[in-house]
């Protein structure tokens, strides 16, 4: 009972329907969820195609004496909660309807039932794969291109129970969502549409934020068909909120509420389909790097900055002129692009292809600067367009893509701060050309190249939009769906300026390393204005007093680092007092994890979907399926399974007990990559999660099947310790050493060669104080390095002595102590577990990263890496950095004639203050330098191989080019070149 106690708290979006009611045309949602006829006493709610009329008897009518939706948004995640009450008035059992609509994005995470004052809890299970083929059999057909998610729509939860004579069913759901933000405003949706009036019907929204509350709007009730639907139109006139509507607001909480009566029901439609409730609201924010809440050991960070310049962009539009779009659609496209095109900005650069049986390009071969002829000439094409024939989604996608990545190709130097985008729209499914939807998908990947992003618009109910998900998921976009009804013009246009104007690209978010574990995606290829960025995470130690936040982008003019201390403890505090103050109950258990599970299970069904091999997919599919698990969410990988109530021939309720199956465990996963739970547990299922399958993934497990520790061909050629370096001259033959006296939180570019092999690798310092009687003030060390290959496409590793964060397309979080072998496209990684790690970039590049453990460390000492260069045949010889420099470089050996006075070091010890005299002191002619030198012999490779080595002093002052100052970088992913030139001092 106490269960649905706190389900009365909850709140949104629903639907009660009693068995005589006939849906016609106001089901127009993409799903449904439909109870399985395979167990009469086990029913799991699943999926069935939209506008599917449910033919239902109308003899009896089980009358809804309450209907109560109720939502609690705390910090823009919504918890809702449903109660609805059905009574059958008649003494013959009668089969009664549940049914609700709720938004695609929003997860189920509890439904019961209380039949003849029994309680029939539900229990999320994971799906059998069995399922996908029994699914939706209720109806014969099952729509197999509709989308896992689909933002803006909403989907129809079915559930279907016999009440007993004379008796009342009670029906229960919870549901949660993370709101997002579009255009300025967040926006929350109540479907109110019990199909028949209730004398008791209450809506209500409490919105409880850490900022102020600066817009709140109540709109009118509205119908789902109407343009405004997706959240972008405004309605028409000065139309106030719904009749009996009551807002309570102060600064940063707010209490709404809908109770309209059985007479102002009627006034509204009597046939209980009101529409929909809408609420949107904005919060105040401050620019800088966002707002970070912090509760129960997680943490959110919502990232939305202002008043930035808008950078350009270039923008190909791809529309679908087959015969299929002729009549409304066609005249409705064409008024959206006239629009868009009054509002491209002046820096931007466009063209238009369309596609039907053949293709067709505005301006062949460019895009063009906006001007008024352009624009004028652009109008004069769109309305000559006539649709005709079939649909070449393969050859239109192509042509749009190669055409944008030749405009890139031609102009990367004077387009490097804009962001580029196709804009692709099509109302049906291929049928010209190429029709298979896998060899579609994989060539608009290798079109795209990521090198700019594709949104996919859909128009109507033909459209293929698994097709449109997967080609915009695997190209940084995004897809939209307009309903076959629904006002495309402004939609189209509502899409478009949510993507018009973009502020922030290649944004990445970063928090301090030994503070965060299991993070959200946090990194985001562009971020638009009115937008809203979101990280979550969890804290590794809940104690600590402050967290690093980073935040690095590129807008118009630079880039922009934003960095913040953030104090754990009062962000804590502040989030524990709004919630008291707000009295929000139970809902405020825990939802910061709540919100960081649901953001996680998203990721993973993403990664799922974009996942190419099946280990790969099985991966995500598993990890994904066990966070539904443990928070008990209804997604696409689980299903709820209710026991339903048995009744007798004379009507009556079976007095047998029905016994409840209790909830498996979550699953092991066969592919985990170690017995260690932080190897797998949920991570960031972004793209850190899951383990790649074999040809493309991580495999071998902890003790198991881990790579042996056979030796590495390594060259002396590295930094390790305090840090020291040795650099090995293959054209002299040579070995050259040196130490840098860096500043702890410095991170030094060591190689750079961006230009030609797109590898940049730095390392970030940490100090520690020097040991009792040294001569220098303190030690330094690197705590983390980071080799970025930017070619073929982006992809990084980020090492640390505790874990290694691989990127190539998708994400992993392996922890050091793990020996893991992964192949990827562009990157084959060997870990071996506590010792050392190899990275092997397009087969001729090679570094080995060791691993420097103390268990008992001295005060002097913190545990850290060590960089060497295995194999350097794939950089160029325009690399640089403090080792990348001297790959190529000639180094001749000369001696210094006279006298030569030295104060520091001798020949094979360090000294202090001494004057030595050498005869014929060695030297080095590097370029036009020369650099005083002494013979030192040098320990790598944690201590294994002794090297003799010719040491430079001071800092390497006059044996690397330029000073110590021109090696340090701004990030650990800046890729900037060498600039500096020679020095010649």
């Amino acid at each position: 009972m106490l269960l649905i106690v706190l389900v009365l708290y909850l709140c949104p979006v629903f639907q009660c329907q009693t068995e005589d009611t006939d849906f016609s045309e106001d089901v127009d949602f993409e799903e449904v969820y439909m109870t399985s006829d395979m167990d009469s006493n086990a029913a799991a709610p699943l999926r069935i195609p939209r506008q599917v009329k449910m033919l239902l008897s109308k003899e009896t009518k089980p009358h809804i004496q309450e209907l109560s939706v109720q939502t609690t948004i705390i910090s823009r995640y919504a918890f809702t909660a449903v109660s609805c009450s059905m009574l059958n008035r008649h003494s013959a059992a009668t089969q009664g309807v549940f049914q609700f609509h709720i938004p695609t994005a929003a997860y189920i995470s509890n439904f019961t039932m209380i039949v003849g004052g029994r309680i029939f809890p539900s229990q999320v299970k994971a799906k059998e794969k069995k399922m996908k083929k029994e699914g939706g059999e209720n109806n014969g057909k099952k729509n197999k291109d509709t989308p896992e998610q689909s933002e803006g729509e909403m989907e129809l939860f079915r559930m279907e129970v016999t009440i007993p004579g004379r008796n009342r069913a009670v029906f229960f759901l919870i549901y949660e969502e993370l709101l997002q933000r579009r255009l300025g405003r967040y926006e929350h949706v109540t479907s109110v549409r019990p199909m028949q009036l209730v004398s008791r019907l209450s809506v209500g929204v409490t919105i409880v934020e850490h900022s102020r509350i600066t817009y709140l709007e109540v709109l009118p009730l509205r119908n789902g068909k109407t343009p405004s639907s997706n959240g972008i139109g405004k309605p028409n006139g000065k139309v106030g909120p719904p009749v009996s509507t009551v807002v309570k607001q102060n600064e940063s909480i707010c209490k709404i509420s809908f109770t309209p009566n059985i007479a102002q029901q009627a006034k509204i439609a009597t046939n209980g389909m009101l529409g929909e409730f809408v609420v949107r609201f904005d919060v105040e924010r401050e620019n800088g790097i966002g707002d970070i809440q912090v509760l129960d050991g997680h943490f959110v960070h919502y990232f939305a900055p202002r008043d930035l310049p808008v950078v350009p962009k270039n923008v190909v539009f791809v529309i679908d002129t087959s015969a299929s779009m002729v009549g409304t659609k066609i005249r409705q496209t064409k008024e959206a692009l006239f629009t868009i095109l009054r509002e491209l900005r002046p820096n931007d650069h466009f063209n238009f292809v369309t596609f039907s049986n053949r293709i067709r390009v505005w301006q062949p071969g460019k895009l063009v600067p906006v001007t008024p002829n352009n624009i004028r000439d652009a109008k004069k094409f769109i309305y000559m367009i006539s649709p005709t024939g079939g649909t070449d989604i393969n050859g239109g996608i192509l042509t749009g893509s190669a055409l944008l990545s030749d405009y890139l190709s031609s102009k990367e130097e004077s387009h490097h701060n804009s962001v580029s985008l196709i804009i692709f729209l099509t109302d049906g499914r291929p049928t010209v050309g190429i029709v298979q939807s896998p060899t579609i998908i994989g060539n608009t990947k290798a079109a795209v190249q990521e090198k700019f992003c594709l949104f996919t618009i859909g128009m109507g109910d033909d459209v293929d939009y698994r097709l449109l998900e997967r080609m915009s998921l695997e190209n940084c976009g995004t897809m939209r769906r307009i309903p076959e009804d629904a006002d495309a013009s402004v939609m189209l246009k509502g899409f478009y300026d949510e993507i018009g104007t973009p502020l922030l690209s290649d944004i990445r978010v970063e928090y301090s390393e030994d503070a965060v574990e299991y993070i959200t995606q946090n990194l985001f290829t562009n971020y638009f204005n009115g937008s809203e960025l979101v990280v979550a995470g969890k804290l590794t130690n809940r104690s600590a007093d402050s967290l690093h936040v980073q935040v690095t982008a590129s807008n118009s003019e630079k880039s922009i680092v934003l960095e913040k201390d953030v104090s754990l403890h009062e962000r804590e505090q502040e989030t524990e007092r709004r919630l008291a103050e707000a009295k929000v109950g139970p809902n405020a258990d825990g939802y910061v994890e709540r919100l960081w599970g649901y953001l996680s299970v998203k990721d993973g069904l993403k990664g799922r979907l974009r996942s190419q091999a099946s280990g790969e997919r099985e991966n995500y599919t598993q990890h994904a399926t066990n966070l539904s698990l443990k928070y008990n969410f209804l997604t696409p990988l689980t299903q709820i399974i209710v026991e339903k109530p048995q009744v007798l021939a004379d009507g009556t309720l079976a007095q047998t007990e029905v016994e409840a199956t209790e909830a498996p465990p979550p699953p092991e996963s066969s592919n985990q990559l170690s017995e260690d739970d932080n190897s797998l547990t949920p991570q960031s299922l972004h793209r850190n999660e899951p383990p790649k399958p074999i040809s493309a993934v991580a495999k071998a497990t902890s003790g198991v099947s881990k790579p042996a520790k056979k030796s590495v061909t390594i060259s002396k050629t590295s930094a390790d310790g305090d840090p020291h370096f040795v650099v090995e001259i293959p054209q002299s033959k040579l070995t050259v050493c040196f130490n840098i006296n860096g500043e702890p939180g410095h991170i030094l570019r060591l190689v750079t060669d961006h230009k030609h092999s797109g590898v940049t690798v730095n390392g970030a310092l940490i100090g520690a104080p020097a040991p009792a009687g040294s001569h220098k003030e303190q030690r330094t060390y690197f705590n983390s390095i980071t080799i970025v290959a930017n070619k073929p496409r982006r992809s990084y590793i980020e090492v640390t002595p505790q874990k290694v964060i691989l990127d190539d397309r998708d994400r992993m979080i392996l922890p050091s102590s793990s020996s893991i072998s992964v192949e990827t496209t562009n990157l084959a990684v060997v870990l071996i577990a506590n010792t050392n790690l190899t990275v092997t970039i397009q087969g001729n590049i090679q570094f080995v990263i060791l691993f420097h453990h103390y268990k008992n460390p001295a005060p002097y000492q913190r545990d850290h890496l060590g960089f060497y260069i295995a194999n350097s045949k794939g950089l160029s010889k325009d690399t640089h950095g403090l080792l990348g420099q001297f790959l190529y470089e000639e180094i001749g050996l000369t001696q210094l004639p006279g006298n030569f006075s030295m104060a520091g070091e001798n020949i094979t010890r360090e000294t202090q203050g001494e004057n030595i005299t050498l005869h014929n002191y060695p030297a080095l002619k590097v370029k036009d330098r020369t650099v005083a030198v002494i013979k030192k012999c040098r320990r790598i490779y944690s201590g294994k191989q002794t090297v003799d080595c010719w040491f430079a002093k001071n800092n390497a002052a006059k044996l690397i080019d330029g000073q110590y100052a021109d090696y340090v970088v701004s990030h650990l992913f800046d890729i900037g070149d060498w600039v500096n030139g020679t020095n010649t001092h």
